[in-house]
């Protein structure tokens, strides 16, 4: 179950960030200093399970070793157990050849019998003895089964977005989120913004009231056209969709979902609430003679979201080849305007982050420093409901493109639209739905 990310295009690439920033803040210090002085008795060792081991899995588990002290690999998992035995083999070398790992004492000395593969993988590696850190990083559209069994054993969860591709996956969600809080379980969420120096700056003057009451906003993630891989001979259908995952929407959820996420995070980061309604339009501009073969999900988004108290939010997603590109986030308040993405602030207060001195820190570090901290420190983080509802921001989205209709808040929560098959099997036979229509598309 590998998950292949694109680069976010207006983000530095993580290598670039571990080679240039280092890692900062109060929560760094904190996680460093604990476990500098709990390390003798060995009680605070996080002993890492990644179930995923594609582009995002590899990078999440080379951004845990980076975190703080104590952090070990020993366990991977993924659908295709080559691309597990693959990373295992890639995050060994790392651990031994990178500096930083080194200073830190990490390592990724994973044993055969713990690289796992096959569709019950994501188990196995909950279930080796010693871990009690799960990284989630497959396909979303198995994030749901795979939070509800980490959290159901008590593991400590780093989950990447999105955490469902519908609204029965965002309803167990919910669920397990309310069990982990139960468990004081650490919940993180790759939703990186949240732990990004520029983005929080920005934001601590957003909510003080630097642009006045938000009145409007919109965000974008325009790019071009992604991967796709051929059919191999003999491949399953399972195996074909799964390698392709991102182009269909049992998977990813469409793109909307899969990426927009982080875009549509930040709006609701800033106004503190979550859409009551969307109306939106969307289409596929790219031939698609055969579903089977060529996906069904759209190439294009736009969304007007409706907020609390008459703010409108224009959210647009593209993936189309020789268009302008923009991946971005901007607020119009009472009192000015805010380019969040940028780190400025226009209007009766002139703010950038330039001016301050201060530096972004590597996001996607960070995101397990925080994390590993608040477990050690006895006081987990729990990002599981508000990257739910992030995720279910966007699916709404998608439901009002995908149908043509204005969709509410609490119908896409209530959906009985389930795109997960019932059962799955690697050699069996998975007819793809065909592309949605808006105007004739139900919703269900």
């Amino acid at each position: 179950m590998s998950d292949m990310h694109i680069s976010e295009s207006n983000q530095p690439t993580r290598r670039n960030f571990l080679g240039t920033t280092v890692v900062t803040g109060a929560t760094v210090a904190a996680g460093l200093s604990m476990a500098s002085s709990a390390f003798a008795e060995g009680s605070d060792k996080i002993k890492v399970g990644l179930i995923g081991c594609g582009g995002r899995g590899s990078g999440a588990a080379e951004n845990v070793l980076n975190a703080a002290k104590g952090v070990e690999i020993v366990a991977v998992g993924d659908y295709f157990k080559d691309h597990a035995e693959g990373l295992s083999n890639r995050l060994r070398n790392y651990a031994k050849g990178d500096k930083r790992v080194q200073e830190l004492g990490n390592k990724a000395d994973i044993s055969p019998e713990n690289c796992y593969g096959g569709l019950d993988a994501y188990q196995r590696v909950i279930n080796t003895p010693g871990v009690n850190y799960i990284i989630l990083a497959t396909p979303p559209g198995f994030r749901p089964m795979h939070l509800q069994a980490a959290i159901e054993a008590g593991k400590n969860v780093f989950t990447e977005k999105p955490v469902a591709t519908d609204g029965p996956g965002i309803r167990k969600v919910l669920d397990a989120y309310e069990v982990a809080s139960q468990k004081k379980l650490g919940i993180g969420a790759g939703t990186q913004r949240r732990h990004q120096t520029g983005y929080i700056e920005t934001m601590k003057r957003i909510k003080d009231g630097a642009i006045g009451d938000i009145v409007n906003a919109r965000c974008y993630w325009n790019q071009s056209a992604i991967w796709f891989r051929p059919r191999k001979p003999g491949q399953s259908d399972l195996d074909y969709q799964v390698q392709n995952w991102y182009h269909f929407c049992w998977l990813c959820g469409d793109h909307i979902v899969e990426q927009h996420v982080h875009n549509l995070d930040v709006i609701n980061w800033a106004t503190g609430q979550h859409p009551v309604n969307a109306v939106g339009m969307g289409g596929r501009v790219m031939p698609c003679k055969d579903p089977n073969v060529d996906g069904h999900i759209f190439n294009f988004f736009a969304i007007d979201l409706e907020y609390p108290n008459g703010v409108h939010v224009l959210s647009e997603a593209r993936q189309i080849n020789n268009c302008e590109n923009n991946v971005s986030e901007a607020l119009v308040g009472t009192k000015g305007t805010c380019n969040v993405g940028g780190y400025t602030i226009k209007g009766e207060t002139n703010w950038s982050l330039k001016n301050t001195g201060k530096k972004d820190n590597a996001p996607y570090v960070q995101e397990h420093t925080d994390l590993i901290a608040s477990i050690r420190q006895g006081q987990p983080i729990n990002e599981l409901k508000q990257v739910a509802e992030s995720t279910l921001t966007a699916i709404l989205g998608r439901m009002s493109a995908y149908t043509g209709k204005k969709i509410t808040w609490e119908q896409a929560l209530n959906s009985k639209e389930e795109l997960m098959p019932e059962k799955l099997s690697p050699g069996m036979t998975l007819s793809a739905a065909p592309v949605p229509v808006p105007g004739t598309t139900k919703f269900v």
